[in-house]
């Protein structure tokens, strides 16, 4: 990492000011090449002139200079607030790279971070998804895991770890004597603390998921109980077609809303029935597989028509899903005479509301849940990796209790080094270049 990389840190597009980052040990001599200066207070925002090789002016802009160790990268960092458009910053970015930096690579900066002890893994990924926070809780979260809560969590749980290990350890010294039965159930009862405690969060945080991508709504029910007059109520703006013909909607439709403090995906699906057509199948097809990848699921039957087999498909659904998803259950168009079997919704506790009129109620509903889901305090794991990584651990809890009721410490230590250093790769692990590479990877141009 000897060389200088520079790259525009902030998003491609026209805004009042951009930003080109330039980190490693020639950034300050850059600088003052392309400003024409011959030092600059550290710290300090200095307006000046940009020049390229060719001594052309590009703009007039602001260059703070951050000097290593005691920056982002702690590295010697400058960032030059220039101009924003889509031409300014790569003039100023194509200026660095003839004064010497290369172009960095997606995450390269962070990646850096990471490696000079300035952010350990956790942090990285906290700073990298609260860029794309979808909710205000979520951005609450992240900035609490970006000053290292995740961390010191994962450093609690490491430490009762080793503290369990080094009881093995010590006694493997003294393998001719069998362990005592009461320092056996000590260990037990502290494993079994360590399991509800890692089970708690992750449960937590599979349940929270939403928090981070965007929560998934989609809306089903059959042809023509209104769930394009909903999408359009909700949008304030008619998205989606709406006719009296049956299989209107032939393919799912996704638009995102702010529903209280959060942003969450709302997916109209094409009518749930027997299609002969063969669009309207794939579309019912691709209804489906919206379902499954939902988070809450809205179901509208029709007040003002009799129940039939395409209702009970419906309810087949719910019904399926019942335990494992938020459901709402709507019986749309209340304004219009009751002709629906409502004993048929007994086991839900169903809203009636008129989708032409107003969703409100949807609304209110939706964000309770949302709400609801999103109390807890448990720390959270908010990537895949931090998910697998505390499932590794977990396994290797349990599978480290059989050899030491048997007296198998090797076998028992060897368990708990495996659940150690699945929990220090959520924060700090020390190999696997290619995960970390992979990981950054997904970072941002200039993170």
């Amino acid at each position: 990492m000897q060389d200088t990389i520079s790259a525009v840190a902030t998003a491609h597009g026209i805004g009042s000011i951009s930003i080109v980052r330039i980190s490693g040990d020639k950034a300050f001599d850059i600088a003052k090449q392309l400003s024409h200066k011959s030092d600059f207070k550290v710290r300090y925002a200095t307006l000046t002139p940009i020049y390229n090789q060719k001594n052309e002016l590009l703009d007039e802009a602001i260059i703070i200079y951050f000097q290593g160790p005691q920056s982002f990268t702690a590295e010697d960092v400058v960032e030059i607030q220039c101009h924003g458009g889509f031409i300014v910053a790569e003039l100023i970015l194509k200026a660095t790279l003839e004064a010497g930096a290369r172009l960095a690579n997606p995450g390269e900066f962070s990646k850096r971070a990471f490696f000079n002890g300035r952010i350990d893994l956790s942090e990285a990924e906290a700073i990298s998804k609260l860029i794309e926070a979808k909710s205000e809780d979520a951005a609450k979260i992240l900035a609490t895991q970006m000053m290292g809560s995740l961390k010191h969590y994962v450093e609690e749980v490491r430490d009762e770890m080793l503290h369990i290990l080094a009881y093995s350890e010590v006694s493997i010294d003294y393998a001719e004597e069998d362990l005592p039965q009461d320092l056996v159930n000590q260990i037990i009862s502290k494993l079994d603390v360590l399991h509800v405690r890692l089970s708690r969060t992750l449960k937590a945080s599979e349940s929270r998921q939403g928090l981070m991508q965007g929560f998934k709504v989609s809306i089903i029910g059959k042809p023509n109980v209104g769930k394009s007059s909903l999408l359009n109520m909700l949008l304030h703006y008619n998205r989606a077609i709406v006719s009296e013909i049956a299989g209107t909607t032939r393919d799912t439709i996704e638009e995102q809303i702010k529903i209280g403090t959060h942003l969450i995906r709302i997916i109209d699906t094409a009518g749930i029935r027997d299609a002969s057509d063969e669009i309207e199948r794939i579309g019912i097809e691709r209804s489906i597989e919206a379902i499954e990848k939902s988070d809450i699921v809205v179901a509208l039957f029709d007040n003002s028509r009799e129940s039939d087999t395409e209702d009970d498909v419906i309810l087949e659904w719910l019904e399926k899903y019942q335990d494992t998803k938020e459901l709402i259950v709507i019986l749309n168009k209340a304004d219009l005479s009751s002709k629906f079997d409502v004993s048929k919704l007994k086991n839900y506790d169903y809203l009636e509301q008129n989708s032409k009129e107003s969703a409100q109620i949807l609304v209110e509903k939706l964000e309770k849940i949302i709400d609801t889901n999103n109390s807890s305090d448990e720390m959270m794991l908010i990537s895949l990796r931090q998910s697998e990584a505390v499932k590794k651990a977990l396994s290797a809890i349990t599978e480290s209790k059989e050899p030491l009721v048997d007296g198998e410490l090797e076998i028992f230590s060897f368990h708990v080094i495996e659940a150690i250093n699945a929990m220090s790769s959520i924060t700090r692990p020390f190999e696997n270049d290619e995960m970390l590479d992979k990981m950054f990877g997904s970072f941002c141009l200039g993170k």
